[in-house]
């Protein structure tokens, strides 16, 4: 029986492509990468012998921790789980060197593999462990509990570079093997595919595609819009709507809902751009964007909140007064509708029950978050991977299939190299785009290596970018555009996140992610400027590797305790900005950003509100994300009546504001990139102008949230659709303008 039959969400696999060929790392340095990492994630033994397998503890030690975990895991658990969990390490997981070597062949940056492969090689030469360890020996043929001391000893280090190591080594490590391992899903009860909710028929996309060839394949139409995801999406149905011929095209490929949710590492390749692993040059912030069929809007978290009134002001100040108009209200409630945007249908999982209870009990402002589920009850916790209910009404579910059935096409695998243009009277007025297409594998997948290239050039009256806030602007530089501003003012939600772990079993994987949000810190400079408190997605892969790493067996009896987690992000309005700009070396994107001085204040106090929000909701640890800061247990022993009040919770929470957010210790993320390519009301302050053109060009247009001002605030879908649907509005006017002066002017040459 097929799982539509079965009535549950059952995905089919999405094969990833082979690893990069050749090998980017040598035998030696393998070695020692893969002892880092089994120190990491580390085999446990019952032994007073040290061994460089395992991490040896005393048989008491090792009796205390299984009955530990055994307290944690469901009652229908393997009987073996335990001890296979106990017995598992990085390198005996299926699928971890490969995983690593797609991550090192295909994303992580020229520069960082290089400073990887030199301190690997340093680790296996007796001048290089002395100097990174203290010790003459080899790394990997230390014991595990010696290796584990010489982790614990960077991550301490007065050195910033040895800290960032550890951390990094870390990271990368736990993110790998949650993805990959056979043995935490049984220990946590975590399934594979949601237990909530049925299955849904995606629409049936029809592709275009094009047949081999050597020459330069040509094709027509009336506005090519570059980019299937929010902004893309609303212009594409808006134009095609008006009567227009609308060709889409992304270069990343549709996934029906049949293969949704997939695995976190199927995912990270087909879903997320870059693999899911983007820094920041300092690596201070990890970035998250969508690169898929439909955008953001495939993987984001169904919350949609509009623009907040103060951001509208502040942008109507800056001379774009269409910000505080009642037209752009009306294009706010347009989008919203047509997404089914609504709280009716929402019910809390544990995770949003406790944030907004616990900020109800402070007497701290919090508030249901609306969801675009087409007016649906969609209680599933693993829409980040692709929504397989096909409820969550993003571009793949909404927009699109209406701009399809007014008649739109669609191109996926183009990868776009430059927007064309014609100069007149020194004017340049973009004619389409050059790029290249890659087909799909003879079987349909998009794994084989069997397909085919051909460049193609999208002749186009008007060309719309919708590539999001990192690629936007790269495509601007790569068509010889100069304006100062593309690639700058780049915002982003500085993200960071705070557990806590409770006495009854929670399953935070189930139910709707972000149905909750407290505003009680969001405005600290009266400004706008602070960060809001919203719940966060609780798929292994994403907490695990956020949280302190501070010995192996510390990491094991932390990790089944996600079944008892809360964990809440602070999710901060940023003032200062940084910015994005091609690698000279090959031309992907780099980010320029680090949470300044100032937005780190603002971060700090909603943290500190964070804790007290678990606190009074009965967490028995909390846990911060900066390294060095211990957990807090609560004492069995506390009197009720005192509260946040408690003498060693404030202790701690004294401890947590004179540390600090330092760098590196700090994690940070951001799921939410803005303002590369700034609307303005001149070309000396931004990009874009009021309408979305390009300033200096004619037919150009950006529709996406790299043309916001400055940072939305909140989850920027609903502002980057309403501002793309009056772009695309006025597009659609211009061109009905032009065609009806061409038709007179062809009546009255007759």
């Amino acid at each position: 029986m097929t799982s539509v039959e079965l009535d549950i969400i059952a995905p089919l696999d999405a094969p990833l492509p082979p690893v990069p060929e050749g090998e980017v790392l040598t035998p030696s340095q393998w070695t020692t990468f893969l002892a880092i990492a089994d120190t990491i994630v580390p085999a446990i033994e019952a032994s007073s012998t040290h061994s460089v397998s395992k991490l040896a503890i005393q048989p008491s030690e090792f009796t205390t921790a299984v009955q530990s975990i055994q307290q944690l895991i469901p009652a229908d658990a393997p009987s073996e789980a335990v001890q296979r969990y106990m017995g598992d390490k990085a390198s005996l997981t299926p699928g971890f060197k490969d995983s690593i070597h797609r991550t090192f062949g295909n994303y992580i940056r020229d520069d960082a593999l290089k400073g990887i492969r030199v301190i690997l090689s340093s680790l296996d030469t007796r001048a290089g462990c002395y100097l990174f360890t203290g010790y003459t020996t080899s790394f990997h043929l230390q014991p595990v509990n010696i290796r584990q001391r010489i982790l614990q000893y960077w991550s301490q280090s007065y050195l910033p570079q040895l800290r960032q190591m550890a951390k990094s080594f870390a990271g990368i490590c736990i993110a790998t093997w949650v993805k990959q391992s056979t043995t935490i899903n049984p220990v946590l009860g975590f399934p594979r595919a949601p237990v909530h909710g049925r299955p849904g028929k995606g629409y049936d996309y029809n592709f275009l595609k094009v047949p081999p060839g050597e020459d330069q394949e040509v094709v027509e139409t009336d506005v090519v819009i570059i980019g299937s995801g929010c902004g893309g999406g609303v212009c594409a149905k808006n134009l095609a709507e008006a009567g227009h011929r609308v060709l889409v095209t992304d270069r990343a490929y549709h996934f029906d809902a049949k293969h949704l949710p997939m695995s976190s590492t199927d995912a990270g390749i087909h879903l997320f751009h870059n693999g899911g692993i983007d820094t920041s040059d300092d690596n201070s912030v990890a970035f998250l964007a969508g690169q898929a069929w439909g955008g953001g809007g495939t993987i984001n978290w169904s919350a949609s909140l509009q623009t907040q009134g103060f951001v509208r002001q502040e942008w109507a100040n800056e001379g774009l007064s269409f910000f505080t108009s009642s037209e752009y209200q009306d294009c706010l409630d347009r989008v919203c509708q047509r997404m089914g945007v609504s709280t009716k249908y929402v019910e809390h999982n544990e995770n949003n029950r406790v944030l907004i209870e616990g900020a109800r009990k402070l007497g701290f402002s919090a508030k249901e978050v609306p969801q675009n589920t087409g007016g649906n009850k969609h209680y599933c916790g693993y829409c980040t991977l692709g929504c397989g209910a096909a409820e969550k009404q993003g571009p793949v579910v909404s927009w699109l299939p209406d701009a399809a059935n007014a008649g739109a096409q669609f191109m996926e695998g183009f990868e776009a190299d430059k927007v064309v243009f014609d100069s007149v009277n020194g004017r340049m007025i973009a004619t389409g785009v050059e790029g290249t297409w890659t087909s799909r594998d003879e079987i349909g997948g998009v794994s084989g290596s069997n397909k085919i290239k051909r460049k193609i050039l999208i002749k186009a009256e008007r060309v719309v970018i919708s590539c999001g806030t990192l690629h936007s602007p790269l495509l601007l530089l790569r068509s010889g555009l100069t304006n100062p501003h593309i690639g700058r003012n780049l915002h982003c939600h500085p993200a960071t996140l705070v557990a806590g772990v409770f006495p009854q079993e929670i399953r935070p994987w189930e139910g709707g992610i972000l149905t909750t949000i407290c505003e009680e810190f969001s405005n600290q400079d009266s400004h706008g400027h602070g960060a809001k408190i919203n719940a966060m997605t609780m798929i292994p892969s994403w907490v695990l590797p956020f949280l302190p790493w501070t010995g192996g067996l510390d990491f094991k009896l932390l990790a089944p305790k996600l079944s008892r987690m809360c964990a809440h992000c602070c999710v901060v309005r940023d003032r200062d900005t940084g910015q994005v700009y091609p690698d000279p070396a090959d031309g992907r994107c780099k980010i320029k950003y680090s949470p300044s001085a100032f937005d780190k204040r603002h971060a700090l106090e909603c943290i500190l509100g964070m804790c007290k929000i678990l606190y009074v909701m009965g967490a028995e640890e909390i846990i911060v994300t900066q390294a060095g800061v211990p957990l807090f247990t609560r004492k069995p022993d506390t009197a009720e009546g005192l509260g946040v009040n408690e003498p060693s919770f404030q202790a701690w929470l004294a401890n947590i504001r004179k540390r600090g957010l330092p760098h590196p210790e700090t994690s940070w993320g951001s799921a939410h990139q803005m303002g590369t390519c700034r609307m303005a009301s001149s070309k000396k302050k931004g990009v874009v102008d009021p309408t979305g053109k390009v300033w200096e060009t004619e037919g150009l247009y950006v529709a996406d949230a790299s043309v916001f001002p400055s940072a939305s605030g909140v989850n920027p879908m609903i502002t980057n659709m309403a501002i793309s649907d009056m772009i695309s509005r006025g597009l659609a006017r211009s061109l009905n303008e032009e065609k009806k002066k061409e038709e007179e002017g062809e009546r009255a040459r007759l």
